[in-house]
């Protein structure tokens, strides 16, 4: 390891820049090759003898077949610590690649911020990727266990700054991301899936509404099983790879009518050109239809197989016709209802052959059950009979099967039986794109589980709860923040087909090490293993440098 110094034409003539250099042994060249591991700057501006000094000292930290031969007994060298590198180091190149940093860069640079904003959102995104924690607890993450590039420490309310920042900008920003990682990945857009879940607020009472705004955090229909609490609704927007290309934060009482209004009205000012929209069941009102419908735009919905109070067939399951089976086994038939009026609407069904004989196994063994209890039932008379005749009758799941005579006799329901025989295994779809064919119609729609499965990964591997804000633009800046997070996780995992969980744990034992000499102080990587070097390699971002900065 030795001192080089190269001279470069500059406009004020030729510069002289110092580096650090080491030579090794190219085995497929077959000759020795330069490696230059740091770049200490321009030589008029540095003590090139100070650092040929620590350069002596430091060829003790390099494995003993890359370095010199060195004399000293090494008492001098301390080793004064450790941060967490490999997953701070990894976000931070999926970050730079996906272009998230320049994109904060340009929005930046007309402001005068005092603070680091951009290094500021990182390394709040990296803390929901990997250690998720308050904005307070951060201080001292940053501080002390996890090393991040030009961030040495942060205090937090420089972290709440740079989150008010975040908010102002999220338009532009979501706008650039999602075009920057659609192009750089090549992204299919011509299918959005978008759903909405609920995160809650244990707090008591809920927001109240001001003239300047409305309030945030609501009581409404949750989806965490808390309903006696507040909460706000926040939906995604998700390709068909599962990246998460936009989010929202709504009052926890907004309607799906609302939801998909905004929603609409978002994507189309994004100019995506052909968009059909994936919306589940939930979602499937005659308005939110004509809304899906607008400017040009289709969409994807599930409905329901029972209409009316009744339970009755919904009408495309009524109609005949052959089903053919798909390559991956699913049994589909189309069904156009209304004709060529303007009610007209054209369904997809499909039977999945599984379901099926799992949806009869498990009805006939209710039945099995059923017949059981209303014998046992007959062998009752007086008050004995009639209470267990009326448990019996409004059971949550016996109860389906069950009819009572003008007698009032119980018995098995044939009817209601061969009701549910005809809904085996079967589930129903709509559309108002007559381009698509039913094939991906039917794909698309399962497709929708790549949603749910954002909304887990959200709220059990980000941890987006607990929400430790109580202004409204914090918590929706808190969500921003976790999207990104999701954002760059899932890029990750689609592109290396490993989970976050697999690659963390990959990343975990690459570490920073600081090392202070007489002559100064170095921070020193350890070497990747094969398993990192693929990671780094297959997703194209930079390794880790074995010296990240020397200062003599």
């Amino acid at each position: 390891m030795y001192i080089r110094i190269v001279t470069s034409q500059t406009a004020k003539g030729p510069t002289e820049y110092v580096q650090l250099c080491h030579n090794y042994r190219d085995k497929k060249a077959k000759r020795s090759k330069t490696e230059v591991i740091y770049n200490f700057g321009r030589a008029d501006q540095l003590d090139v003898d100070a650092i040929r000094r620590l350069i002596k000292s430091l060829s003790r930290l390099l494995p003993e077949e890359e370095r010199e031969l060195y004399t000293g007994q090494g008492k001098d060298l301390n080793f004064a610590g450790s941060r967490q590198l490999g997953g701070t180091w990894f976000l931070d190149q999926m970050w730079k690649r996906l272009g998230i940093g320049h994109t904060l860069d340009k929005l930046i640079t007309d402001r005068e911020f005092a603070i680091p904003i951009e290094r500021l959102l990182f390394a709040m995104v990296a803390n929901r990727a990997l250690a998720p924690s308050s904005k307070l607890h951060m201080e001292h993450w940053v501080g002390n266990e996890a090393y991040i590039e030009n961030l040495p420490e942060v205090e937090v309310h420089q972290l709440y700054r740079a989150m008010d920042f975040l908010l102002e900008a999220s338009e532009k920003i979501q706008h650039d991301v999602f075009f920057s990682v659609a192009n750089l990945f090549n992204l299919e857009v011509d299918l959005l899936f978008v759903d909405t879940t609920t995160t809650y607020f244990e707090i008591e009472g809920e927001d109240e509404d001001t003239e300047e705004q409305e309030g945030l955090r609501k009581w409404g229909y949750g989806k965490d099983n808390h309903p006696e609490l507040a909460q706000v609704v926040i939906a995604f927007a998700v390709t068909r790879d599962g990246i998460p290309v936009r989010c929202w934060v709504w009052p926890g009482n907004t309607s799906d009518q609302n939801v998909v209004e905004e929603v609409k009205r978002d994507l189309n000012s994004w100019q995506l050109g052909r968009v059909v929209m994936v919306q589940d069941t939930g979602f499937n009102s005659a308005g939110n239809r004509r809304i899906l419908q607008g400017a040009g735009g289709h969409y994807i919905i599930g409905e329901k197989l029972r209409l009316g109070p009744k339970g009755t067939l919904h009408e495309a399951l009524r109609q005949k016709g052959k089903y053919r089976t798909l390559e991956n086994g699913l049994e589909i038939k189309e069904s156009i209802v209304g004709g060529d009026s303007e009610a007209r609407r054209r369904y997809v069904i499909v039977r999945n052959p599984e379901e099926t004989l799992r949806d009869r196994k498990k009805r006939d063994d209710i039945l099995q059950e059923v017949e059981k209890r209303l014998s046992d039932l007959s062998q009752l008379d007086g008050k004995p009979h009639e209470k267990a005749a009326c448990a019996l009758r409004s059971h949550k799941v016996f109860g389906r099967y069950i009819r009572q005579t003008k007698t009032g006799k119980l018995k098995l329901n044939k009817a209601k039986i061969g009701l549910e025989e005809q809904l085996d295994g079967k589930y129903l779809i709509s559309t108002s794109d007559d381009g698509l064919s039913a094939e991906d119609v039917v794909l698309g729609y399962k497709q929708l589980a790549v949603v749910e499965r954002v909304f887990r990964d959200l709220k059990h591997l980000i941890d987006i709860r607990p929400v430790n804000h109580r202004l409204a633009d914090r918590i929706r800046s808190h969500v921003l923040l976790c999207w990104l997070a999701m954002l760059l996780v899932r890029v990750a995992e689609n592109k290396t087909q490993q989970t976050w969980f697999q690659m963390k744990k990959i990343l975990s034992t690459i570490q920073l090490g600081f090392f202070e000499l007489p002559e100064g102080q170095v921070y020193q990587s350890n070497s990747l293993s094969n398993a990192q070097k693929a990671l780094f390699t297959g997703l194209k971002l930079d390794k880790p440098p074995r010296f990240i900065h020397i200062k003599p």
